[in-house]
């Protein structure tokens, strides 16, 4: 009875042993991320030393280990820096880009930088992204990034496309943050005041305009009615009003005349 007993104990432990090795051993991958099963020891470090694996994967904890690099799209939010325009002026630039890793590229990135994905975005990219800018800053002048500020984004653009793309990323969408320079702000912010200046100006003459236009309408036909009927009072006009008042009674001014004579 005590034999079986330990057997079953033995067995138990056993089991639990191997059943903590098995945990220990594998690793899931989760969906929208890719797997990289690297060799950390032996004589394939460094060469082939990392393989792109999916599902559960199996491995030795003390000769390899297993990273996630998440596949999905990434927005990063980096800290503000400054760079100078091609004129000496200095911009502000905060910028957030979208991205995630192409497909099949997390080994490349991986035995570039040895590092994880979030380290990579947050910390490796920021020079390579600053240069970007500078490089683009340094082609125009204060005055062209204003006025062709289209244009300067899209050369931008393509140049964060063509970086992240050898660096095993894909770009979703880029906002550059751009701030101008202080005294620029203020120049653009006094022109805009005086262009809505001159249109609150413009619009009173108008209505101004307006206004007399309305009272010289009015003063041209009070004057055409008082003309027509200056016209209409004429000579007929008054006798028939004349005969139209008359009460059938001669008008008499001073002593009436005597027709007949009286006879005694």
């Amino acid at each position: 009875m005590n034999k079986n007993l330990i057997k079953l104990t033995a067995g138990g432990i056993v089991f639990l042993f191997l059943l903590i090795i098995a945990l220990a051993c594998t690793e899931r991958i989760d969906a929208g991320h890719e797997g990289l099963k690297v060799k950390m020891y032996g004589s394939d470090k460094g060469v082939q030393d990392v393989a792109l694996v999916t599902g559960r994967v199996w491995y030795n904890p003390l000769t390899e280990q297993v990273f996630e690099i998440p596949t999905y799209v990434q927005t990063v939010n980096y800290d503000a820096f400054t760079v100078n325009a091609k004129d000496g002026s200095v911009f502000t630039v905060d910028p957030t880009i979208s991205l995630k890793v192409i497909d099949g590229k997390s080994p490349q990135i991986f035995k570039k930088y040895r590092k994880g994905i979030n380290e990579v975005l947050q910390n490796t990219l920021v020079n390579h992204i600053k240069d970007v800018y500078r490089i683009e800053f340094n082609k125009y002048t204060t005055d062209q990034i204003i006025s062709s500020r289209e244009a300067f984004e899209n050369g931008v653009q393509a140049k964060m496309i063509a970086f992240l793309k050898d660096e095993g990323f894909v770009l979703e969408q880029l906002t550059s943050g751009i701030q101008y320079p202080e005294a620029i702000t203020k120049a653009i912010n006094a022109k805009n005041a005086a262009i809505q200046e001159a249109q609150r100006v413009e619009n009173e003459l108008k209505v101004a305009e307006a206004s007399a236009k309305k009272l010289i309408v009015l003063a041209e036909s009070e004057a055409r009615a008082n003309e027509l009927r200056k016209v209409s009072l004429n000579q007929l006009l008054i006798q028939q009003q004349f005969i139209e008042k008359w009460d059938g009674k001669t008008p008499i001014y001073g002593n009436a005349p005597a027709f007949f004579k009286s006879v005694n």
